[in-house]
């Protein structure tokens, strides 16, 4: 399950479906990944094909990435079942 967002348009595109904080075009593969990662039970549920999951290294508590289009990608933390600081970045 999804508990918090660090990027306030996924927060609102999660929420109300709609933002225009992100590129319109990018909404339906932003959602299809959020809704992965609010089922996901463990991390190891978000290794799906076309998603690029991976983990981030440098981060003191693990953090995971998914693909969405060109150089952006969702990142999280999970533990406990849970996806925490879900955000939406150009981290490479």
């Amino acid at each position: 399950m999804i508990k918090t967002f660090r990027h306030k348009g996924l927060a609102e595109l999660w929420s109300k479906d709609q933002t225009s904080k992100i590129d319109r075009r990018m909404h339906e593969r932003v959602l299809e990944r959020l809704d992965a990662l609010d089922a996901a039970k463990m991390v190891k549920d978000m290794d799906v094909p076309g998603f690029d999951f991976h983990s981030l290294r440098g981060f003191t508590s693990p953090r995971y990435t998914v693909h969405v289009n060109g150089p952006w990608c969702i990142t999280f933390e999970f533990s406990g079942g849970d996806a925490t600081r879900v955000d939406f970045e150009q981290y490479h």
